[in-house]
């Protein structure tokens, strides 16, 4: 059991790497036109506030170097994706998204460690770290329901790319798997939701791809492309 546990843990990581990794193409984009245009970078912070809180949670929690790990990595690239963002964006886009960096992923963050590590202990603090991840895991996760909802609306899945919530549900699916696997609630409940809003994706993109009308080939703010992804709920 504890072999398969650690086989399910690193093939998990791969997907969430996949999916961590999955908004290169927008930032490619920013970087080559040297401009945010109409983007939002309030996805990659709430990322990256999430990585922080499960890297806590891997580092406290005995045995879970697995969550650990891949969130650290996810920590290293939504910083990176953030960094970028402010070197190509307006001064007050600049401001308001600094702004947001400093109350989310540093005083947020900060408090959240100082909380629990002062005020907590043992189970306790395992638990309270855990609370908050999943929480936010399960907000993440629920933010394709915009797009899944102009889907039904438009009968058109232009704007749910397919190998994104195809990534998204093998996400929940490995990692519902490996927490029941080692029996870890925090990480089997938001990935477990995770999974059945993936199948919900997966089977609106089976219902809606043959009526799909062509789009254009000229990029809008819109292109999916171009869209920030959803959330990549780990982990």
């Amino acid at each position: 059991m504890d072999n398969l546990s650690i086989f399910v843990g690193v093939l998990a990581n791969f997907i969430s790497v996949l999916v961590i990794l999955s908004p290169i193409e927008t930032f490619r984009r920013i970087v080559k036109n040297k401009s945010t245009g109409e983007f939002e970078c309030l996805p990659y912070i709430c990322t990256l506030l999430n990585t922080l809180l499960w890297t806590y949670y891997g580092v406290t929690k005995p045995g879970a170097y697995l969550v650990a790990t891949v969130n650290a990595f996810g920590v290293v690239v939504e910083t990176t994706y953030i960094i970028l963002f402010l070197r190509y964006a307006s001064r007050k886009v600049k401001c308001k998204t600094a702004q947001l960096v400093v109350s989310l992923d540093i005083i947020s963050f900060a408090a959240a460690v100082l909380i629990t590590h002062f005020a907590l202990d043992g189970d306790a603090k395992i638990n309270a770290i855990g609370f908050l991840g999943a929480g936010l895991n399960i907000v993440m996760y629920g933010s394709p329901l915009a797009a899944m909802r102009t889907v039904v609306t438009t009968k058109s899945v232009e704007y749910m790319p397919f190998l994104l919530s195809f990534f998204l549900f093998l996400n929940g699916e490995v990692w519902f798997f490996h927490a029941v696997l080692v029996g870890d609630p925090f990480v089997g409940v938001p990935n477990g939701i995770g999974f059945i809003f993936g199948i919900v994706q997966l089977s609106l993109y089976a219902r809606y791809r043959s009526s799909t009308s062509s789009s254009s080939s000229v990029a809008s703010p819109t292109d999916p492309l171009l869209l920030p992804s959803p959330l990549p709920a780990t982990f």
